[in-house]
């Protein structure tokens, strides 16, 4: 396949290309393009009105402002890079005639701030809080409602092929978890780089839970997406077990 990757400099799109590159001709578009193995030719965003870029079989779009936890961001950059670029690249993807799969990182703040129980399902009413989440739902429900309007007069906006307005296209909007592996650059470096000096962790005695995806898993899971007959939707992301701080340390 021709696979067009948005963020593909990123950590998720770094690991993907090593994934997917073996057997298929990957593309991507970023706001830098320095050469990377794997990667026939990194477009800028100004090359989609151009006609510049082949026919793609499949759109991963990573590229978005990233949470940031000392939130020194201003909320309309939050806005204008998850929304706006989530909008344009979706917009184009309908517009290619051969182009076939698309496939959304969004994230599971989009969906809750917290979780209530032991897992948050795609059955959830969408409640983000703060900037980040909250662009990243709008920028689920401007794909819903371009792909399958009709799925956002439910409470969980769910979707699938049946609901879809657009011949001949699945769509995948992704929700994962933290994700780890080689090249994370988020909280979990924060946390190894305390484990590392030896300081010791002052909250042992709570005993919290949080999910995790693997980026292995996750590349295997986008695979699938692109390779097997997948139904449109909504999905949350995970590791099968749930780890906590102390596990994690």
């Amino acid at each position: 396949m021709n696979i067009l990757i948005t963020g593909v400099h990123g950590f998720v799109g770094s690991n993907l290309v090593k994934y997917l590159a073996p057997n298929n001709t990957i593309y991507g578009l970023d706001i830098v393009a320095p050469e990377k193995a794997g990667v026939a030719k990194t477009f800028g965003w100004d090359d989609l009105d151009n006609g510049s870029i082949p026919e793609i079989d499949a759109v991963i779009h990573l590229a978005g402002k990233a949470h940031d936890t000392r939130n020194k961001s201003a909320a309309d950059v939050y806005f204008k890079v998850n929304t706006g670029l989530t909008q344009r690249i979706f917009d184009w993807f309908i517009a290619q005639p051969k182009a076939s799969k698309f496939i959304f990182f969004s994230t599971v703040k989009s969906a809750a701030d917290r979780v209530e129980g032991d897992f948050l399902t795609e059955e959830c009413v969408p409640t983000p809080v703060g900037p980040y989440g909250e662009s990243k739902i709008k920028a689920e429900n401007y794909i819903i409602e371009k792909f399958a309007p009709a799925a956002l007069s439910r409470p969980f906006h769910s979707f699938d092929d049946t609901d879809s307005i657009v011949p001949g296209k699945q769509v995948y909007i992704m929700r994962p978890c933290m994700i780890h592996g080689p090249g994370n650059k988020g909280n979990l470096n924060l946390l190894y780089g305390v484990v590392k000096k030896g300081i010791p962790w002052p909250l042992g005695a709570f005993e919290n839970r949080r999910s995790f995806t693997s980026v292995g898993n996750l590349c295997y899971v986008i695979d699938g997406l692109l390779t097997k007959s997948v139904p449109s939707g909504i999905y949350h992301m995970g590791d099968d077990e749930a780890l906590s701080t102390n596990e994690l340390i």
